[in-house]
């Protein structure tokens, strides 16, 4: 069932019920205000229409009607249909009943009294009638010496007004409903059109188009507001498939060039196996030759795996070690390394203050050994390097400065992905396995800390770490 059938479905019988009881209450109302009235009138005429029975028992009269000729009947303003009678205890009439307020007696119209009508006495009560009038409102007032006068008045012109009431509430109630239905009918599917339009949408959206909006999204109305909602909905769940995408992407080029990587040592072992198994007669330079390339490609695999798993532990969140680390003896430490690993290269080290961060010493130290390293294998040999150590605004501050070739504007954001090259013709055996730049920023970013790269001035590429200086440092834990 559609909603808005459910709508009009509850919507029209609360109406409706609404409706007739206006209508009962109205009808209510009115026969209560019409008997009264004719109570009042009752009360009003009893003592007349009593004396009129009372003389007409007057010694010598014959019972009949009184003289329409200007007798009693015309001294008295009754209502056109009035009825008198005098009932005796057991409810004989005493006196022949009298029809008043006409100028013609006819015995035939006349109340129905019950035959309890005597006990009834100061009491107002409906009655039926014969004739012409078919109900009548009585009241009974006692004589005193056991008798009691009736006096009733009919009820059909009340009943009349009350049926023309009546027929009038079911025309309009009908007509009403009949009005209040269509348009609730219309307005509800006006209201709906909105819900529509965005089921429409949404079933687009299901289709593939993930950038398409729902109308209308304001915050006027209730339906507004849920397009607001809903886009923004839809907004997050296109940035997260672009993201998934991308994720994806970068997960596939990661597995390739993973697989690249492992590959050429493979390779290499494999071929220098073959060759042993194939030549027997090989002399023992050239045995100990291959033994020697299939260690190398070993160790060198072997690197690269716990490359690898570093990056899978750092992606993973694992804890990081948490102790006062000295970032001074650690630049001084690197500088070190650097000059013992290229000793005709001048290799300075530019230390400010004494800094010390909260964090990770040894995942510290590989950070700045790769930034370092890197800058030894891309940068012409003889061409300084400084490493530079300041604070600055609550951060500590290490600048691999080089003086070489510099990087590129296009590849800064990528020169930190993973097995990345800014030169891919370059041998892996001079540029490494393209992990370093990013176990760097992995390391870095667990600090709560970040890293990037800008022209040295003169030309050159400096790579910036900062990372929080106070001993209460931001480090993923």
């Amino acid at each position: 069932m559609s909603l808005r059938l459910r709508l009009l479905l509850t919507l029209a019988p609360l109406f409706i019920l609404g409706l007739a009881a206006a209508d009962v209450g109205t009808y209510a109302a009115l026969q209560s205000s019409l008997l009264q009235g004719v109570d009042q009138q009752l009360a009003i005429i009893q003592p007349g229409v009593q004396n009129v029975l009372l003389h007409t028992q007057l010694p010598g009269g014959d019972g009949g009607p009184p003289d329409n000729g200007g007798g009693f009947n015309q001294e008295y303003a009754f209502p056109v249909g009035t009825y008198g009678e005098i009932l005796d205890s057991s409810g004989r009439s005493v006196s022949s009943g009298i029809l008043f307020g006409t100028t013609s007696y006819a015995s035939s119209y006349a109340p129905v009294f019950p035959a309890n009508i005597t006990s009834e006495t100061n009491k107002i009560l409906t009655v039926a009638g014969i004739g012409t009038y078919h109900s009548y409102r009585a009241y009974v007032t006692p004589m005193g010496n056991g008798d009691v006068a009736v006096t009733a008045v009919p009820l059909d012109g009340v009943n009349t007004t009350l049926s023309t009431l009546l027929l009038f509430e079911i025309a309009i109630s009908s007509g009403i409903t009949i009005v209040v239905l269509v348009v609730t009918w219309l307005l509800v599917r006006r209201g709906m059109r909105p819900l529509e339009r965005m089921g429409a949408t949404a079933r687009s959206i299901a289709t593939g188009g993930l950038g398409r909006r729902v109308t209308p999204s304001n915050e006027r109305t209730e339906v507004g507001r849920l397009g607001l909602a809903l886009n923004g909905m839809l907004s997050q769940i296109e940035r997260a498939f672009g993201e998934r995408d991308v994720t994806e992407q970068k997960l596939r080029h990661f597995v390739s060039d993973a697989s690249h990587e492992l590959r050429t040592p493979l390779t290499s072992m494999r071929g220098y196996a073959e060759l042993l198994q194939r030549n027997p007669d090989m002399t023992r330079d050239d045995v100990l030759l291959a033994v020697r390339r299939i260690e190398d490609e070993t160790r060198r695999m072997g690197l690269l795996v716990d490359d690898l798993l570093l990056l899978a532990r750092l992606d993973q969140g694992r804890p990081l070690d948490r102790a006062p680390v000295d970032l001074t003896s650690m630049v001084n430490d690197a500088v070190s390394d650097a000059r013992a690993a290229d000793p005709g290269r001048a290799v300075i080290a530019r230390i400010e203050a004494p800094v010390v961060v909260t964090g990770d010493d040894l995942r510290l130290r590989q950070a700045v050994a790769n930034l370092v390293r890197n800058a030894l294998v891309h940068t012409p040999a003889g061409s300084p390097v400084e490493v530079g150590l300041q604070a600055q605004n609550g951060h500590a501050e290490i600048d691999i400065i080089d003086h070489g070739p510099g990087v590129p504007a296009a590849q800064r954001e990528r020169i930190f992905e993973r097995f990345h090259r800014a030169d891919p013709l370059r041998s892996r055996d001079q540029g490494g396995s393209g992990l370093g730049l990013s176990i760097a920023t992995a390391v870095v970013t667990a600090h709560g800390g970040k890293i990037s790269v800008t022209d040295t001035p003169g030309g050159g590429a400096t790579f910036r770490i900062e990372l929080p200086s106070a001993i209460e440092s931001r480090a993923n834990v």
